[in-house]
């Protein structure tokens, strides 16, 4: 036998034996690697005979040629035999039922939201909306603010071409439904508001929710029993309500309220009896006709609620949020 002949013997039996890819390898540059058995032939062709040189050289290459033919069926085998034990270990049962995809989820202010809207038109509030681009008579002369009031002011205010600012509060809302309508009606106007804010309780853009009813007869003791119903069911029927005197344009008497939140106190929003001005600023008589509003931000309603710490990850759209609340 030629020690080509030998080679590829040996060659055969080393790459039946090879039990892995990585066994593969191995073998292959044991025989066709660069300093290979192969490559050791055909390095010592020229020491050789001239006549004997052609034929040792082709049968070299028949014999790479042979060998890389091994390897690619041994190959293959491994794959096959790999992959069979794949699908052996993991056998699918598919009797069973597929695996549902994952659901969405609504956003803690959405959720609220609805939450809000459908208390109020339940106690047979109506729902206004308006446009997030305000004129300065709607977001602010007509809610007896004077010329001077900060709110006003660049740093308060998002303010846009032709003389219009970004809402600062839904109370516009309240000026567009109570003009032109004659009392009685109560509303509620949810939406977007901006203000130039941000920090762990206040962003640029939030939401609120602003409610506000007008008749002949209603009184500030009506308002307080609306949000103290309000209260409970938002966060309980152990929550309590307190109102601080304050001061707003556009209602008087005014007051800030709170809730009772983890042992202490958590303001909550603004309130008071319409300001006689802003009814008449809407065409309404107001020795005929009184009223009183509310507003809260939503965001922050929802923050306590579900136990948020900080008002910006509500609007940060990390997933892993909503999947825990």
């Amino acid at each position: 036998m030629s020690d080509v002949e030998r080679l590829e013997a040996e060659a055969r039996e080393a790459i039946a034996a090879a039990e892995s890819s990585q066994d593969l390898v191995q073998v292959r540059a044991r025989f066709l690697g660069r300093k290979g058995s192969v490559a050791g032939i055909l390095r010592s062709i020229g020491e050789l005979p001239a006549e004997e040189r052609g034929a040792v050289g082709a049968d070299a290459n028949r014999a790479k040629q042979r060998i890389e033919g091994w390897v690619a069926e041994r190959r293959a085998a491994l794959e096959r035999s790999s992959h069979d034990a794949d699908l052996a270990s993991h056998r699918l049962d598919v009797t069973l039922p597929g695996a549902a995809p994952p659901s969405g989820r609504l956003h803690p202010v959405t959720r609220v939201f609805r939450d809000v809207l459908d208390f109020f038109t339940g106690m047979g509030f109506s729902i206004e909306e308006g446009p997030e681009v305000e004129t300065d008579w709607n977001n602010f002369g007509a809610l007896n603010f004077p010329d001077d009031h900060p709110a006003r002011d660049i740093q308060d205010t998002f303010f846009v071409k032709g003389g219009n600012v970004l809402r600062t509060h839904t109370s516009p809302v309240q000026i567009r439904a109570m003009t032109g309508r004659t009392p009685p009606f109560r509303f509620v106007a949810p939406g977007r508001v901006y203000r130039h804010d941000s920090d762990a309780t206040h962003t640029p853009m939030f939401h609120q929710i602003e409610g506000f009813l007008v008749d002949d007869r209603t009184t500030f003791a009506d308002l307080k029993g609306v949000l103290h119903a309000f209260a409970k069911h938002m966060f309980g029927p152990d929550t309590e309500l307190r109102f601080r005197a304050h001061f707003f344009p556009f209602t008087e008497p005014s007051a800030e309220m709170d809730f009772s939140y983890r042992g202490g106190w958590m303001e909550w929003g603004g309130c008071g009896m319409i300001h006689p001005n802003v009814l008449e600023n809407c065409g309404i008589d107001p020795e005929r006709f009184q009223g009183w509003a509310f507003g809260m931000g939503i965001d922050r309603t929802a923050m306590d609620r579900f136990g948020v710490p900080d008002l910006r990850l509500m609007f940060e759209g990390d997933v892993r949020l909503l999947e825990q609340l």
